[in-house]
């Protein structure tokens, strides 16, 4: 499996990562149970800093397409591909634009949901 990182891109590198591996996953070049390369040697095969692959292994386990397994390297998950087809970035893209749309249709404004949403988020109570 070739993984191309483009630096020109407006798409985040680690995004790219992830989505390079799903489709991988999804054409069979990565099967279940294949090893993938540490983080490391990911990194410096790829010219990227470390904890990008990091944080593209972390989007992917969360997923449950690959599995972490500590000194034992880390492989495909046996249900990546149907896994795979999981886009929680779109959903939560989706699910924040019809929210948005009923708040400005509610007359609240942008500020306003702004500084409501950063509210939410730095709540570490929910």
């Amino acid at each position: 499996m070739e993984i191309i990182i483009n630096t020109v891109l407006s798409i985040p590198l680690y995004t790219q990562l992830v989505d390079q591996i799903k489709k991988a996953v999804q054409s069979r070049k990565l099967k279940p149970g294949s090893a993938l390369p540490s983080i490391r040697q990911l990194a410096n095969d790829l010219n990227l800093n470390h904890n990008t692959v990091a944080k593209a292994y972390r989007i992917l386990e969360r997923d449950s397409v690959i599995i972490t397994r500590g000194y034992r390297g880390t492989i495909i998950h046996p249900n990546a591909e149907e896994n795979s087809t999981v886009d929680l970035r779109s959903w939560v893209i989706n699910q924040l634009t019809d929210t948005i749309k009923v708040f400005r249709e509610s007359g609240v404004t942008d500020s306003e949901i702004r500084n409501a949403f950063r509210d939410v988020m730095n709540n570490r109570n929910f």
